[in-house]
Order: structure tokens, then C-alpha cells, then sequence
């Protein structure tokens, strides 16, 4: 079990890089892997701290997590004799840091400039590829440095795409109960408590979380840190994702331009916790609230891709079993999809849903 030893979230937190990795008892250099926007955001001023510090920064300028950056960290951190690896960034950068990290076994800070999913602290990371991204085994950060100040200021979109990340944890909890039921898989009722308890909190108080306010960040990123926990606690991804996510990889693969993971997973929740037989359309008000989308049109996906994705989300990641089975129809997608009011169907109604 993996779990982060140092988590600082707050006003300003920033300026605590240097004495976080002092208190990790990290030393000599360190490879500080970023993009050409989370450079002037937050990833040479990382640079600073650390040399300042007494460290020796070696920054990494990346456009993608793709096997050949990840040679290119590796072969650097080799060259440099690196100690350890922060990213400073969203999800490309952290992942990237995350995976190259534990390729060469060395520690990793992860330093969020977003709040958009639960790859600030979870043990995941996720790989482009000809084929589509695929997730694989990484680590855990050793310590987190989430700076609000920072993250507020990132596009309000990303926030509300890290609170649809965090609601799905809600229908991968219960996939996680049914394939235990099922097929005996493993289960952490410990793990499955704790990533329940994250989407709830988030639900509870999505009346409350606003664009530019710096407690909404800090929420949503306590409840993101804590979705990556439970994932380190149950030794998978189970508690965090499931037919939602498999449902959001699947769009990923067809559609021309999919939208954000979590804006996808929270879509996707909404019909899955349909298919559980559960609260879909409190899922539904909790997205609206925060100004997540919740159809195909505010994702900005059209209604075949949604339903193809239905359809063909059950081969994604076989082997874990969710409530989408074997597969469901086209017309069963359908039916869901329109009941759920993810899409419209046409001579339903005045509004062209059918309820």
C-alpha cells in the first residue's frame, strides 16, 4: 500500500516545495517535468524553490504522455543521477512525472496546477497510445504541494470536470460491490467507505462549489486526493472507476473530439447509477449545480457516438466486471441514453425526451 507521506493544500502552499522534500528527506537533483503553460504557472518557480533550497532542478518541458517521453525522463534522470521526480501541471504532466517515476524508482511530488481528475495522488497514470490511452500502474506521490492560489485560477471548466471525476467514484463503488458479489473479486469495504464518502461530499455540496472561489478548489481537491487513497488502499482502480469510465474510454476511441474525463465520467454516472437502479437524476442535479454537463450536447459529442460508446464500453478493461456485463444493445443504449435525458429522442416529447 502506497500512500502519500507529506499532503499540503492551501493559500500559497507553493513556497513549501523546498521544506516538503526536506521533510521527505529527499536530496541532490531532481527532474521537474512541465508543459509550456504550467512553466510560467508554476514550474519555474518549483525550479527556484528547490535550487534556492539547496536542490539541483533539472526541468523537463513535455507535450504529451507518450512511451517515447517517458524515455526521454528516464534517459535525463539517468544522465543527471536524479533523486526524485516532481510534476508540476495537470493530468499529461503528472502523469507523465507519475509513471516515469516509477519506471526508475524513484519518489514523486505531484504539484496540481488543476483540479480536473483524481490523478493528483492516485497510483495510475494514463498512456496515449496509436490505439486510444491506456491506464497502467504507476505510484503513488510521496507527497502532495496543492496550492489553491494556483488552481483557482485554472479554467473553471477543469474544476467541474474534476467534480464529474470524483462523483463517479459513486457508481464504481457499486461495480466494485457487484463484481465482489459475482465473481468473488477482490473488495476493500475500508477503500470502497472512503471513495463513497468523497463522491458524497461533492454531491452534498455541488450548490456550493463556484467558478474562482478558492474553498470550492480546496474541496474539490481534498476530495480528489482522497479518491487517490482509496485506489492506493485497494491496491486497483476499482473504487474509483468503472462502467462510467469505461463508458468515457470508450468515447475517447470514436468520438471526433471528446470532452474532458471527468465531464464524460459524470455523464456517464448519470446512466449507470440508472442501470444500478439508484438516485440517477440526484447525480443529474449535482452536475447542473456545479454547470458540469449532463447530455450529449453539452459535452459536445453527438447522440451515435454516445450510444456506440454504451455499447462497446463493456470490452474496455475486461477483466473488471461492472453492471454493463457482457454488453447491452443499441436500443437498449438507446432507451438509456433518452430516459436518462443524455440524449433526445425524437417524437417523444415537446422536448424530445421520453420519461
Amino acid at each position: 500500500m502506497q500512500l502519500p507521506r507529506e499532503i499540503v493544500v492551501g493559500h500559497g502552499v507553493i513556497e513549501e516545495v523546498g521544506n516538503v522534500c526536506q521533510k521527505l528527506g529527499l536530496h541532490g537533483s531532481a527532474i521537474v517535468v512541465m508543459d509550456d503553460i504550467t512553466a510560467s504557472i508554476a514550474g519555474n518557480h518549483v525550479c527556484e524553490i528547490l535550487a534556492a533550497s539547496g536542490y539541483d532542478p533539472v526541468p523537463f518541458v513535455t507535450d504529451s504522455v507518450r512511451r517515447e517521453r517517458i524515455d526521454d525522463v528516464n534517459a535525463l534522470a539517468t544522465e543527471v543521477k536524479a533523486s526524485f521526480v516532481i510534476g508540476v501541471g495537470g493530468g499529461t504532466v503528472i502523469d507523465l512525472a507519475k509513471i516515469s517515476s516509477a519506471r526508475i524508482n524513484k519518489p514523486f511530488l505531484s504539484v496540481p496546477t488543476a483540479a480536473a481528475h483524481d490523478g493528483i495522488a492516485s497510483p495510475r497514470a494514463s498512456v496515449k497510445e496509436e490505439r486510444g490511452s491506456i491506464s497502467v500502474a504507476a505510484q503513488s506521490p510521496l507527497g502532495v504541494v496543492a496550492d489553491t492560489e494556483i488552481i483557482v485560477k485554472a479554467p473553471p471548466r477543469l474544476l467541474r470536470s474534476g467534480c464529474g471525476d470524483v462523483i463517479s467514484n459513486i457508481t464504481a463503488v457499486k461495480d466494485w460491490a457487484l463484481a465482489s458479489k459475482l465473481i468473488n473479486a477482490p473488495y476493500s469495504a475500508y477503500a470502497a467507505a472512503l471513495a463513497e464518502m468523497t463522491a458524497k461530499m461533492i454531491i452534498e455540496s455541488s450548490d456550493q462549489i463556484k467558478p474562482n472561489f478558492e474553498e470550492s478548489v480546496r474541496l474539490v481537491v481534498k476530495a480528489l486526493i482522497s479518491g487517490g487513497v482509496a485506489m492506493s488502499i485497494a491496491g486497483s482502480s476499482a473504487p474509483a472507476s468503472g462502467s462510467e469510465h469505461k463508458f468515457s474510454h470508450a468515447l475517447d476511441k470514436i468520438a471526433p473530439e471528446p470532452a474532458l474525463h471527468g465531464e464524460q465520467c459524470g455523464v456517464g454516472t448519470i446512466m449507470m447509477m440508472h442501470l444500478h437502479g439508484g438516485d440517477w437524476k440526484m447525480i443529474r442535479t449535482a452536475l447542473q449545480n456545479i454547470g458540469a454537463p449532463v447530455d450529449a450536447e453539452a459535452l459536445g459529442i453527438d447522440d451515435k457516438y454516445i450510444i456506440e460508446a454504451l455499447t462497446i464500453a463493456h470490452t474496455i478493461n475486461p477483466e473488471r466486471y461492472t453492471i454493463l456485463g457482457t454488453g447491452i444493445t443499441a436500443d437498449a443504449a438507446e432507451r438509456l441514453a433518452s430516459f436518462t435525458r443524455v440524449i433526445k429522442r425524437k417524437g417523444s416529447d415537446k422536448n424530445g425526451y421520453r420519461d
